[in-house]
């Protein structure tokens, strides 16, 4: 009897250690995901600031830029678009579909205002206009706030994915509801344009 006791409590000690050891990777893994929704947020309230921003300086613009229009247009489609993509990426940070919807509307909407500023440039009193050049100005802040929170975002992803890949989380972070979080990166265009913007100047 003693024995079976023995086997008994022994069985016991391994399943409290086994959920004890569980218990320590599930707390872990919501940690660095409560992290990495936290970058997030850092992010949206920046990417709130410059969707702000955006309606003033095409109304600024559009009392020099009358015959350009179509690109004052197309920068407030592509504003809209991106707050839209903005919406869902907030309502679920990391979310593969989500994340790439954003990064494609940001890219768009960063092309569209590099053109707009472009265009600019052949306007002379728009150019020296004070509010003209305070909002690209806070704006030009803003892409970099933009950036800077986006570094952190993918930091802490990166931390998040590589903690529920490694021995043991691997075999049960998908089992408790950990998926893998995607990073925000920038394409080729996207980064092309992130280059421009802060170079252009009035």
């Amino acid at each position: 009897m003693l024995w079976f006791l023995g086997i008994v409590g022994v069985l016991v000690l391994i399943v409290v250690v086994i959920a004890v050891f569980l218990i320590g990777i599930y707390n872990s893994l919501v940690g660095l995901r409560n992290r990495f929704k936290n970058a997030f947020s850092q992010i949206d309230v920046q990417l709130k600031r410059r969707y702000d921003l955006i309606p003033n300086l095409v109304e600024v613009a559009k009392g020099y830029m009358k015959h350009e229009s179509e690109t004052l247009e197309a920068v407030i489609a592509a504003r809209n678009t991106a707050i839209s993509a903005q919406k869902a990426a907030s309502a679920n940070p990391g979310d593969p579909s989500a994340m790439k919807g954003l990064a494609q509307s940001e890219s768009q909407l960063g092309g569209t205002l590099s053109r707009l500023l472009m265009v600019s440039e052949a306007y002379p009193d728009l150019k020296a206009n004070e509010n003209m050049l305070s909002l690209q100005e806070e704006l030009t802040s803003t892409e970099n706030k933009v950036t800077f929170a986006r570094q952190g975002y993918n930091d802490s992803v990166t931390a998040y994915n590589t903690a529920r890949e490694v021995f043991p989380a691997v075999f049960f972070a998908a089992s408790f509801g950990f998926m893998p979080a995607e990073l925000w990166e920038l394409d080729d265009k996207e980064a092309a344009a992130a280059k421009e913007r802060p170079q252009i100047s009035f």
